[in-house]
């Protein structure tokens, strides 16, 4: 099957308003996930992993760290021929201003795909999580001669009101498309009828809709005319249009979809990770989820308790109690510490003696988090400094949603945003 000819982009989102304070001071995709990855770790290495190593990733804010970690973990050999690239807004001749929506987005940039000649494009999400196999997804495209082909999954009543809903015939063709469906609305003629359920599973969960999943192979010509209008959105303008004038097709997807773009989902999926039967499997050796080489050290734990949790690399933790947490890179938990129901995302850098000697002469707490510190229900960022005896979570405590300076509290779960210094013997 002919791999070269696809191009893949990568949609990296707005400002990720939905995901603040996490996109502060970094673009959605650049999010931290699963104690090591990022967000754009998961549709980068799908594709890579279905043989499409031709990628871009478009975003418009914050857009530093993505850079950082794109241009040192995704290097291709010249045999390869393969690359990630960013790119984000510009200001050129013919555009001024930002993407006003998805489709604006790879409007503008097509003088840039059209350099690699591509036959298809291949568009995918960089705020979801699955594992897809894309190869077959592109068969299909290919076998049915779609225009465009959007993966679809199954969902209820309920999930439907937040998704495009399909109505997809005995050949998958789509007949009709409806975008985010009101509660009130009757869409009962969109049931999969039941002798075309992809998932009898999924059925007797009352999963009755197929909803599309934001992914999409489009044959080039098909896009281009698509786009050649003013049309910005992919889900409520594009899709629509084509599946009344192009050749539009569906692709069934049973496997586990997520998105994780609201603190909710995130801190959910996150922690799911850490079951012990987590609804997504990084522990595939075949299709690995691939992220930045950090050769860091193993992660070191002094007399520690811990259940239905993981830590990634380069962790030190010292007599400490975690339960259903995921700890990040380079995480110092100290003494007498306990997290029930935490993220804590790490660090980017280990402090010397040196450094900790002039923090603590300035009354600054160590990277990390101190002695007899307990969190719970909370979301720690990278590089933030958590003085002993603090209490974050606990005690019965749930402060109401908002932003809080040193703390933000988003769906009763408190987020300490990246850099955050939280002195010794704060309770939140």
């Amino acid at each position: 099957m002919p791999k070269t000819n696809v191009l893949t982009i990568v949609l990296g989102g707005g400002k990720g308003t939905r995901l603040y304070p996490l996109t502060k001071d970094r673009a959605k995709p650049a999010v931290p996930f699963g104690g090591k990855y990022r967000l754009v770790d998961i549709p980068l290495s799908n594709s890579i992993n279905a043989g499409f190593k031709k990628i871009y990733v478009l975003t418009q804010f914050n857009t530093a760290s993505l850079h950082l970690h794109i241009g040192s973990t995704y290097l291709f050999d010249a045999f390869t021929r393969g690359f990630v690239e960013i790119l984000a807004a510009e200001q050129t001749f013919d555009h001024q201003g930002w993407y006003e929506g998805t489709g604006d987005a790879v409007r503008k940039n097509f003088v840039h795909f059209r350099t690699q000649n591509p036959e298809h494009y291949l568009i995918l999400s960089g705020d979801q999580l699955y594992r897809m196999d894309l190869e077959d997804f592109f068969r299909q495209h290919l076998e049915h001669d779609n225009d465009v082909t959007i993966a679809a999954t199954t969902v209820n009543r309920q999930q439907a009101e937040s998704l495009g809903i399909l109505n997809v015939d005995r050949s998958t063709r789509i007949a009709e498309f409806i975008e985010k469906p009101p509660a009130g609305v009757d869409i009962s003629h969109l049931k999969i009828p039941p002798d075309l359920h992809p998932d009898r599973a999924h059925l007797a969960e009352g999963r009755e809709y197929l909803a599309s999943m934001g992914i999409y192979f489009f044959k080039a010509s098909a896009l281009e005319r698509a786009l050649s209008n003013e049309l910005a959105d992919f889900g409520k303008e594009i899709i629509p249009m084509m599946i009344k004038s192009e050749k539009a097709g569906a692709y069934s997807y049973s496997g586990f979809w997520e998105d994780i773009g609201t603190i909710r989902n995130f801190y959910d999926t996150n922690l799911n990770l850490a079951g012990i039967n987590p609804a997504f499997n990084f522990y595939v050796e075949r299709s690995p989820i691939y992220t930045r080489r950090r050769d860091l050290p193993a992660s070191k734990f002094n007399a520690c308790v811990l259940s239905n949790s993981i830590a990634a690399d380069g962790s030190i933790i010292t007599n400490a109690t975690i339960r259903h947490s995921v700890v990040g890179i380079r995480t110092i938990i100290e003494s007498g510490a306990e997290l029930d129901g935490v993220i804590c995302m790490g660090a980017d850098y280990y402090e010397t003696h040196e450094q900790r000697a002039l923090n603590r002469e300035r009354g600054i707490p160590d990277l990390g988090i101190g002695s007899d510190t307990r969190i719970a229900r909370a979301i720690i960022d990278k590089d933030t400094r958590i003085g002993a005896g603090c209490r974050i979570g606990v005690d019965g405590r749930n402060p109401e949603d908002g932003d809080y300076g040193d703390y933000h509290v988003r769906d009763g779960i408190i987020v300490v945003p990246k850099n955050a210094v939280i002195p010794a013997g704060t309770v939140i």
